[in-house]
């Protein structure tokens, strides 16, 4: 028979499996190659609805292998017409699972004004920071707006 205090012995041996799973159905030979801002915001464009680009603002991710080919496109964060919650452990998460060397990760402005803000600025350098310690390189952070894009990397600003 069971008794409470065999319950307490035991209770701190429990804990839920964490599996780490990611699947492809895209060949390696048919993965996109991002060469530059251009080629990622065109990747960007084409999984963002654009009902929702003027509407609220919505952080994205791109995970690529070391030659900068595409293994996944993962929705970050959508938040409201002023901003959204950039959480930098969910970008590593995926980035991690993928088993990725790079990132690029891009959010959208409504207002159309492709400026970075201060917190732009401020979660690019965190997130780059947090890259180098898992030697996860952040190839760039893109503001996307209906008519134009912001590169950081163009810009010289990682």
């Amino acid at each position: 028979m069971e008794t409470e205090k065999d319950n307490e012995n035991t209770e701190w041996m429990l804990a839920d499996e964490i599996e780490l799973v990611y699947k492809t159905r895209i060949k390696p030979a048919d993965r996109p190659k991002i060469r530059n801002a251009s080629d990622a915001c065109r990747l960007f464009r084409l999984h963002w609805r654009g009902d929702k680009i003027d509407l609220v603002e919505q952080c994205k991710i791109l995970v690529l292998n070391n030659a900068q080919y595409v293994l996944g496109i993962m929705d970050i964060s959508s938040g409201s017409a002023i901003g959204t919650v950039v959480d930098t452990k969910l970008i590593f998460a995926a980035a991690l699972k993928a088993n990725a060397s790079r990132v690029v990760v891009c959010h959208n402005h409504p207002s159309g004004n492709i400026k970075p803000s201060f917190n732009d600025e401020v979660i690019t350098q965190k997130i780059k920071s947090a890259g180098l310690l898992l030697d996860i390189v952040l190839v760039d952070h893109i503001i996307l707006t209906s008519k134009g894009y912001f590169s950081f990397a163009d810009e010289g600003m990682l």
